[in-house]
């Protein structure tokens, strides 16, 4: 069935104001005049108080439920809680006609997800996932060498995640188990993953070592994974919240040249400091923190690309306004599943 189309603005129901929904989507819908930030999802009062100051045109609602009733007043649903909830809230979502944005981890398992992706498909509404660092300025960079092959012919990509966090993480994630979509695995392989394979294509061959290091944690917090591309190139894929000192974030070695970068993508500690994604140096990164480009005899600095999470919502408000292709389509996030999937098989 065609996928429905909407007249602007689109109407937004935003599930969760944590981190994710004030921070990662919130704003970017605020900033496009394509979405009306109709209603937002969240149960804690400091919460509440800070979605009606942000946001006061919108509708502060307590429980899904409520946001489910008004579901004829919306046409999209923005799920950013915690990821044990992302299957029941999408399909409870898809069944009341209502086009959906699932933030990663998509589902716990691949046969969830497979049946979101079919059942939307069979209602004809719009089904996508938040794989946001697509839209890393590293990543573009990176991308872009690739494109041009200023590194000859690619053979082993190394990439990470990593920071200190002895303490733990968030109460909530702390407490996630494997069956409910937590622990690092999940919440940093997911973007890992998906750029390894945007970048490499399909893997036949996959190598993991999870474990988990804290008492406290629910699951695992610390996992490194290699995936053999058919296309030949090796990925070393590591993600740590236990790193008191962490690796570069890219290290991709060639024929004829590697490029080293260090540091993240800035546009989560902006918006944590309070930038606005209309601010005329968003996404934007000092020159300090450039990759480099080269032979270590002869390197050259290549500036990073501009971040910019707000494609993700320019492309979806394109999709939902004309019937172009959606951001991320779901079915590329299948793959990216069923290697955490198998991953935690293995390790049961």
């Amino acid at each position: 069935m065609p996928v429905s189309t909407f007249s602007s603005p689109v109407r937004t129901g935003l599930i969760g104001f944590g981190l994710a929904g004030s921070v990662f989507h919130a704003p970017f819908l605020g900033a496009d005049g394509r979405f009306d930030l109709a209603a937002i999802v969240t149960g804690d009062a400091k919460r509440q108080d800070a979605a009606h100051a942000g946001y006061p045109q919108a509708t502060i609602v307590a429980t899904t439920a409520e946001l489910f009733e008004k579901a004829d007043d919306l046409d999209l649903v923005v799920i950013a809680s915690p990821p044990g909830s992302h299957y029941g809230l999408a399909l409870a979502a898809i069944e009341a006609g209502l086009s959906v944005v699932i933030d990663k981890p998509f589902a716990a398992t691949v046969a969830q997800a497979t049946e979101l992706i079919d059942l939307a498909e069979r209602r004809g509404v719009a089904l996508t996932v938040f794989q946001n660092r697509r839209w890393d300025g590293d990543y573009l960079t990176l991308r872009g060498l690739l494109d041009e092959g200023a590194l000859g012919e690619v053979y082993r990509f190394e990439s990470r995640f990593e920071w200190w966090k002895p303490q733990g993480a968030r109460e909530w994630k702390r407490g996630a188990t494997v069956g409910e979509g937590g622990g690092i695995l999940f919440d940093l392989g997911s973007h890992l993953i998906d750029q390894a394979l945007q970048l490499f294509g399909p893997v036949d061959e996959v190598y993991s070592e999870v474990s988990t290091r804290l008492p406290s944690a629910g699951a695992d917090d610390d996992a490194f994974v290699a995936l053999r591309h058919l296309s030949g190139v090796s990925s070393h894929l590591w993600m740590n919240s236990l790193a008191a000192q962490k690796g570069a974030r890219f290290h991709v070695l060639g024929s004829t040249a590697a490029y080293t970068k260090w540091g993240l993508d800035g546009q989560e500690a902006a918006l944590k400091a309070g930038a606005r994604v209309t601010d005329d140096d968003f996404g934007v990164e000092p020159e300090s923190t450039w990759g480099q480009l080269g032979i270590d005899a002869s390197l050259t600095t290549v500036p990073t690309e501009r971040g910019d999470y707000r494609s993700f919502y320019g492309i979806l408000g394109d999709a939902l306004t004309t019937g172009s292709a959606l951001p991320v389509d779901a079915r590329s996030s299948l793959e990216t599943l069923a290697i955490i999937e198998q991953i935690h098989g293995e390790h049961a």
